[in-house]
This record gives structure tokens, C-alpha cells and sequence, in this order.
């Protein structure tokens, strides 16, 4: 019985949210339109618009949680922000549930969070549409044979990311990048053989990229560690109430100026910028590793 009422419930909180999207999409997408107009004042009010829309989709999801899915978020390390800074967010992927995770604590404490997105996700039904509307940076890679056939795509994956941050001037925002580039899974952990214990090897070129792009205007990195006590979960598993619990720990600094470089032509830049990321996940490791020995330690 408490099995078939969990699925009901999950059924009907994905139909809020879907319901809630719905709703949302339509003055986010007016927006957007009007958004066109060749008048800089007009585009940085009407993205001002755009972003409170977003928080409030984010906050109607938030009751709609609470409502029909509680999670507890237990929040350590730093929690001090800003809605009027720039900030650069790095985080461990496990799942999809991770930007759930991650709007639930963020939402309306910093500038609204822009995420770093594969070019396919833009086909998306309706959430696509939204996500361009609200200026998500979308990534274009090309693969090393694609490159081979066509020298000309060369930079090109640098430049729609350097036109994509370069909107981000006018307001505060927060830009945030899943470095590992992937989801963590055993599989490709061990594939790549990792260095690392809970985590995937970091990719330095977009969080690089992104910095440059900048410039001074983002100085504060904020550094996220996830960890799920149980089983990782599915989006299915969040809706019906199958995640009573997350770790999040979080970890503000500044952006070091070594840190924005040339990363394509500057080797020595390239070098450092990558043994700086990797310092930042052998840290955050560690951090997964504590967190986990508090969860079962809780379990005792």
C-alpha cells in the first residue's frame, strides 16, 4: 500500500511541475521576444524580468517538494552570498537530481543559476525553448575525428562559449559548470581510471573559457560537494519520496588571477590551470569522503 501511494504521489508532483513549467514558459518566452529589440536598456530589464521568473518556477517547485516529496538538505561549510555578485559554480554530477539539488539551495540567495548545457539539450520539448530564453550557455563539442575531417571547427566550441558568457557582462549571474562533463557512474569511473575516490576527472577547458570570457567581472568561486547517504537517485526516485535526505557542502573563495589565462595557446597556462582544478577535486574528494563517513556513522 505505502509503495502504490508513494507512486501517486509521485505522479501527481510531476504533473505539478509540469503544470508549473507550463505556467512559466509563457512570460519567459514573451520575454524573450521582446528581448530582441536593439535597445540595451530594454534586454538587461527584460532579462531582470526573466530571471524573477525563473526564481518563481524555482520556488513553486520548492512547495510543491515539500508538499508531496519532502528532502532534508543538510547544509554545511559556507553560506553567505549575494544576489548582486558574480559567481563561477563547480559541482560533482551523480544525476539529474543534482540541479534540483542544487536550485533548491541556491534559488534566490545568488543571482539565478545558469547552466552550461550540451547543444542538443536545446531540442528539449518546452524546456529547451526556456532555457534559451533565460541566455543557458550552450556547448558545442567537437570530437577529435570530426576535427580531422573539418579544420576549420577548430575554436569554434571556444567562441560559442565566449559569446554565450559574453551576456552575462551587463548583471550579476552565476555560471555554473559540471566539470567532470558527465555523470558520475562505476563504469566510467573506472574506464578512466580516476585518481580520485568518488569522483570523475575534471575537464579544465570550459571552466577556463568561461573565466576569460568574464574577465574580472566573476571573482568568487563556489565550490559544491553532493553526497546522497542511500543509493543514487533518479528523478523518479526524488518524486516519490525515495531521497529523504542529501549532504551538501559548499566552499566560497576567490578567484585567483592565474586563473584566467589563454587556455588554447598558452601551454604553461593550460598546465597550471589544470593542476589548480585537480587540487580543487582532490579537496572536494576528501570532503565526499568525510560526509559519507558522517552518513553512516547517522546509520550506527
Amino acid at each position: 500500500m505505502g509503495t502504490l501511494f508513494s507512486q501517486l504521489k509521485g505522479c501527481i508532483a510531476f504533473l505539478g511541475y509540469v503544470v508549473n513549467t507550463l505556467f512559466w514558459v509563457v512570460p519567459i518566452m514573451l520575454g524573450s521576444l521582446i528581448k530582441l529589440i536593439p535597445l540595451p536598456p530594454l534586454r538587461t530589464a527584460i532579462s531582470y524580468f526573466l530571471d524573477f521568473c525563473a526564481s518563481a518556477w524555482i520556488s513553486v517547485n520548492g512547495v510543491i517538494e515539500r508538499v508531496l516529496h519532502s528532502v532534508d538538505v543538510e547544509l554545511t561549510g559556507d553560506t553567505q552570498f549575494s544576489t548582486k555578485e558574480w559567481y563561477m559554480v563547480i559541482a560533482n554530477h551523480q544525476s539529474w537530481v543534482d540541479i534540483l539539488i542544487l536550485q533548491r539551495v541556491f534559488n534566490r540567495r545568488i543571482p539565478f543559476l545558469k547552466f552550461f548545457l550540451k547543444q542538443e539539450l536545446i531540442y528539449v520539448p518546452v524546456l529547451g525553448l526556456a532555457w534559451w530564453a533565460l541566455d543557458f550557455p550552450f556547448m558545442r563539442r567537437y570530437s577529435t575525428a570530426q576535427l580531422k575531417k573539418n579544420p576549420k571547427l577548430k575554436g569554434k566550441d571556444i567562441e560559442i562559449t565566449r559569446k554565450a558568457c559574453a551576456k552575462f557582462k551587463t548583471k550579476p549571474v552565476s555560471v555554473m559548470n559540471f566539470v567532470e562533463g558527465t555523470r558520475f557512474t562505476k563504469a566510467k569511473h573506472k574506464k578512466q581510471n580516476s585518481q580520485f575516490q568518488h569522483l570523475l576527472k575534471p575537464k579544465a577547458g570550459g571552466m577556463a573559457f568561461a573565466l576569460s570570457a568574464m574577465g574580472e567581472q566573476i571573482h568568487k568561486l563556489v565550490d559544491v560537494a553532493i553526497y546522497y547517504p542511500g543509493p543514487v537517485p533518479s528523478f523518479w526516485d526524488y518524486l516519490t519520496g525515495k531521497l529523504p535526505k542529501v549532504k551538501v557542502h559548499i566552499k566560497v573563495s576567490n578567484i585567483a588571477p592565474d586563473m584566467r589565462g589563454d587556455y588554447v595557446n598558452d601551454r604553461d597556462f593550460k598546465i597550471s590551470f589544470q593542476e589548480q582544478l585537480n587540487e580543487l577535486w582532490l579537496a572536494k574528494d576528501q570532503v565526499i569522503s568525510q560526509l559519507a563517513g558522517q552518513a553512516d556513522q547517522e546509520v550506527r
